[in-house]
């Protein structure tokens, strides 16, 4: 059983999932649970840990750049207008996972997130205001959002920070806590 922190070979203590490749660690230090705001950036978590259902992270990380170019940098008003010949051009897209249900969920979620966005004034105003992951994946999937079950939306929490899930020990943990107050 791996230990809840590690001390990598950069002497860096962090959460052990982080592991010691240092594509992962970047990812870790830099990115996972820092609290964010911005709904481009919150769509695209969404997508991905999605796209992930199945898979593991480091297999959607690696190929995060690609979805990005596939899907317009994850700007949800641009998803929400692609049609059957964007799908067929996903498919075709090497670089991306090709599933199609999950190509099809993440132009339907952009459908939902525009209905968000109108109704509470940003993707950041609704999913800043929970707290539990079983409350937000019933009420998404009330919206007609896919995709989105309780395991995927506790994921996306973490990497975005509505949680603070960096371990006791970890280099991030009380920075992480300082800025999400």
């Amino acid at each position: 059983m791996r230990p809840p922190v590690l001390l990598g070979g950069d002497g860096v203590v962090r959460c052990s999932w982080a592991g010691d490749d240092p594509f992962y660690q970047s990812y870790h230090d830099s990115e996972w649970g820092f609290p964010v705001d911005d709904d481009t950036r919150l769509f695209e978590k969404i997508c991905l840990e999605g796209f992930q259902s199945g898979l593991s992270w480091i297999t959607i990380l690696r190929k995060r750049e690609n979805f990005r170019r596939a899907f317009r940098g994850f700007d949800f008003k641009k998803v929400a207008r692609f049609s059957a010949r964007d799908i067929t051009r996903l498919l075709g897209d090497a670089g991306i996972v090709r599933h199609r249900g999950k190509i099809e969920s993440t132009i339907n979620n952009a459908r939902r997130a525009t209905e968000l966005e109108r109704e509470h004034g940003s993707l950041a105003a609704y999913f800043w205001k929970w707290r539990g992951a079983k409350e937000l994946a019933h009420d998404l999937k009330k919206r007609g959002w896919t995709f989105v079950g309780p395991t995927t939306i506790y994921a996306f929490m973490q990497a975005m920070g509505l949680v603070n899930d960096h371990l006791e020990g970890c280099f991030r943990r009380v920075e992480i806590a300082r800025l999400s107050r």
